[in-house]
């Protein structure tokens, strides 16, 4: 690395212009290079400048290998792409906010900088600037009391009938994603400095807002955020009316101003947070910055460049910011074309879908099935929105996943519409296997399984499911009658091989010895819960463990595959689990005990001792066991994906995976 970041630029717009003007004042880099669409605009930008390479190519910058880091400005859809791309060349990267145009894109951002090793922060210029060290001192020296309420705005108007990206829909445009994250992330900064920590998510989101008829994009919009702590926030953004773009903070002992929160340009480098206490005179609190605002904000990334972020606007910030612009966004119905379930859409990276050269998955086998089956499963109940789905799906397929999990009656089918949608779009319907399942309580009879596999299939867009279970048992049905309709389904082709989720061991080999006295297929597999900790009761009614010594001994003596669900405890093992903290009522309900809370400390001890994530030891006894075992994941976030994966590359030994039981000595 250069003394000085030796910096390129993709993008030639005008914030690019004013970012480059920022840098040739800066002490800490130089642009070297600049990359436009079109080499003339490339030119023209490298000419103002005094930019040595001119690239009529975003690739040419990246391709380039005396940059140091890039500063990405194209219009939104693009940001990510782009940014990913940055990673895998080895870039550090400050790209313009949004990050993405929703969390999803984001998080597929944040996971390729973790994967490269590189530096990424969102360009929200404002938290790089001394004016906002000073309004978090304030506030936590008590200089308004406790806050209470905030006020941000962040508006202007286009003029009418202007052509311009905010009004294109296509390019994302709005003001909820190009300036409204200022007091979103703004209102989350102060909601966290009052309780000393960088930021705080709402827990409540409520909007309203107007979506042009030709624009279709949001053209005014308030919001009301509220958080854990009581403070609550009104926020307002628009891109066709004016607003005094000032923050205001209420306390129960006074008012906080900041006239100029957000672009803060101007000759002068001198700005004021203005504090009004109760019954005294107004005290202005000036702040010297020591350059133009996005100078500070290249400095700032030379700074932390080996800290990989910067504490201005840390990752999970961002995240945060974007999931609540996501739920703002979600209020008042603005979707836009490209996240759209019928939507023909890339990968975030823009490539096709391929199996990344490091991936780690293992691999198994289930008898009838030709493909290979990876040994963690992707439960797809999480997924209820199309672009959350597909970056979750791709990065699973692309770590070398194989195997996805469904149901008839999640989310009402939508998430069998979804992940049949992906599968589509992707084209890999011959890669992956599809684990589905029917006749739930209370339609758990021979003729509900048949009909709604027939739904399942219509929603899937597929004329057959690799795996096939029967949801819950009832007992008021002869096993007998279940093998039949179950047998005259895959004669039929619509599944290959089928199993029972929930049944009792019992029930199974009901059901396969008179499969045998009838010349007939049996189950194959079962699926109930299996995990390290013990399920002290069942998260639904009608659930079955099978975690107990004799079911386990049962598994090792059949050598039936078993796809757990629940494997990793619904998140016993990720620290939300503690004996003083009953807040998550089914994870207390389901889980604590003092037998699981001794699990726990062995596992932390492991963990520990291997530098890894509690949860991927717990998940790692899952998969050690003696016999096949295919547990079901359900991550909500990319984050959560990666921290699973880490089980595949841990090996226990019998001892170890006794020990962790508390069964025995290591």
């Amino acid at each position: 690395m250069a003394e000085r970041i030796r910096w390129g630029i993709i993008g030639a717009g005008k914030i690019a212009e004013t970012f480059a003007a920022g840098v040739a004042a800066s002490t800490s880099g130089d642009i070297l290079a600049i990359g436009s669409r079109a080499a003339e605009t490339a030119g023209h930008f490298g000419k103002a400048f005094d930019i040595p390479r001119r690239y009529a190519s975003y690739e040419a910058v990246l391709a380039d290998q005396d940059i140091d880091a890039v500063y990405i400005s194209t219009p939104h859809p693009y940001h990510a792409p782009w940014a990913i791309r940055a990673a895998e060349a080895g870039k550090h990267i400050l790209c313009e906010k949004p990050l993405g145009i929703n969390h999803a894109e984001a998080m597929a951002v944040v996971e390729a900088a973790m994967r490269h090793d590189v530096f990424l922060m969102e360009g929200y210029m404002y938290r790089c600037h001394p004016q906002i060290a000073r309004l978090v001192s304030l506030l936590q020296e008590g200089a308004i009391g406790e806050v209470r309420v905030i006020q941000a705005t962040f508006a202007f108007s286009l003029s009418a009938g202007t052509e311009h990206r905010l009004r294109d829909h296509a390019l994302a445009g709005g003001s909820i994603l190009d300036i409204g994250g200022y007091p979103t992330s703004m209102a989350r900064l102060i909601a966290g400095a009052t309780t000393g920590i960088p930021f705080a998510n709402p827990t409540e989101v409520k909007a309203t807002g107007k979506i042009g008829e030709k624009s279709r994009v949001d053209e005014w919009t308030v919001a009301a955020l509220g958080f854990e702590s009581g403070i609550v926030a009104q926020l307002m953004t628009g891109i066709a009316v004016r607003g005094d773009n000032v923050v205001r903070v209420y306390g129960s002992e006074g008012e906080l101003l900041i006239p100029a929160p957000w672009t803060l340009r101007g000759s002068s480098r001198t700005t004021e947070i203005i504090v009004h206490r109760h019954d005294d005179e107004p005290r202005i609190f000036t702040v010297e910055a020591p350059a133009d605002p996005w100078t500070i904000e290249a400095d700032t990334v030379a700074a932390h460049l080996n800290d990989r972020q910067a504490p201005a606007m840390t990752w999970d910030d961002s995240l945060g910011n974007m999931q609540t612009l996501d739920r703002w966004r979600e209020q008042i119905g603005l979707v836009y074309d490209q996240e759209k379930l019928t939507a023909k859409r890339a990968p975030v990276h823009g490539r096709p879908l391929a199996r990344r050269d490091d991936a780690t998955m293992r691999y198994g086998t289930i008898a009838g099935v030709s493909k290979p089956v990876s040994r963690l499963v992707m439960g797809v109940d999480n997924q209820r929105t199309m672009p959350h789905a597909a970056v979750m799906f791709d990065d699973f397929f692309e770590r070398g996943g194989t195997c996805f999990d469904t149901a008839w009656q999640y989310a009402g089918g939508a998430c069998e519409t979804i992940l049949g949608r992906w599968i589509e779009q992707r084209g890999v319907r011959d890669e992956v296997v599809i684990l589905d399942k029917g006749a739930h309580t209370p339609f758990c009879t021979p003729a509900d399984a048949e009909s709604q596999l027939d739904q399942s299939l219509e929603r899937l867009r597929t004329d057959h499911v690799d795996l096939y279970m029967l949801h819950r048992d009832n007992l008021q049905v002869p096993a007998g009658e279940f093998i039949d309709v179950l047998n005259r389904m895959q004669q039929d082709g619509k599944l290959r091989v089928f199993g029972a989720s929930n049944w009792t061991i019992e029930r199974v080999e009901e059901a396969n010895q008179w499969a045998a006295e009838h010349g007939l297929n049996g189950f194959t597999m079962i699926s109930n819960n299996f995990s390290l900790a013990r399920m002290v009761e069942p998260p639904w009614a009608g659930c079955r463990s099978a975690s107990d010594p004799v079911t386990r001994a049962w598994l090792e003596r059949t050598h039936m595959p078993i796809f757990p669900w629940s494997s990793q405890a619904r998140g016993f093992f990720t620290g939300r689990a503690r004996p003083d903290d009953f807040s998550d009522a089914e994870l207390v309900r389901c889980w604590y005990s003092e037998d699981n809370f001794q699990r726990l400390e062995r596992v932390n001890q492991m963990a520990r001792e291997r530098g890894v994530p509690p949860i991927a030891i717990a998940l790692a006894w899952v998969l050690n066991q003696p016999f096949p075992t295919f547990p079901l994941i359900g991550p909500r976030a990319l984050s959560e994906t990666r921290t699973s994966f880490q089980a595949l590359d841990i090996d226990l030994t019998p001892r170890e995976v006794a020990w962790l039981n508390l069964e025995g000595e290591r």
